[in-house]
């Protein structure tokens, strides 16, 4: 009999990649319960979540939302752990939107991770369900291609890899100084 994951296999990742974030986001619920909940930063109308995470690239990635931060989160590459020179190095990594910086970390129980900061803290989120959709929203913009920005911009040649800054506040087409 023939694997579901061979016979699915895009069912069998989706279902993959929704467990290794749902283990993530168990560790960061142990943080949050353990360190950080009488923090000044800590925002107690949110909670811990994984938002879909999904395969890419021979990794996964979503979106982690907890009381203090949402990041872009990605399995880690395989030798980003061993390479990787402190725990302030960074690591670009392209995506159908283009390039975004991240850091290296490690949870347990999922092991090394490399994470982009959305927002932190998280003081301008109300309740989940609002929270929820702005995560959803930077996943599928993160998630789409960009065609190339000099086919719509031709005269701005100070378009170049995005930044976290600009990723979610609509400054894509703005001038950097």
């Amino acid at each position: 009999m023939t694997p579901d994951r061979e016979r699915y296999p895009r069912r069998s990742e989706r279902t993959d990649a929704s467990a290794w974030g749902e283990r993530l986001a168990e560790g960061y619920r142990g943080i949050s319960d353990r360190i950080m909940r009488e923090l000044p930063f800590f925002n107690k109308a949110l909670s811990v979540e994984a938002i879909g995470f999904r395969g890419h690239e021979g990794g996964i990635v979503g979106v982690m939302v907890t009381p203090r931060f949402m990041n872009v989160v990605i399995s880690a590459p395989h030798g980003t752990a061993q390479s990787s020179t402190g725990p302030r190095s960074g690591l670009r990594l392209r995506f159908p939107c283009g390039a975004l910086e991240f850091s290296p970390a490690e949870v347990a129980p999922v092991g090394p991770i490399a994470s982009a900061s959305l927002f932190s803290p998280m003081f301008g989120f109300d309740d989940m369900a609002s929270t929820r959709g702005i995560a959803e929203a930077a996943l599928a913009v993160l998630m789409s291609p960009v065609d190339h920005p000099a086919s719509h911009w031709p005269n701005a040649p100070w378009l170049g890899l995005i930044d976290r800054r600009h990723f979610l506040r609509g400054g894509l087409a703005e001038r950097r100084t």
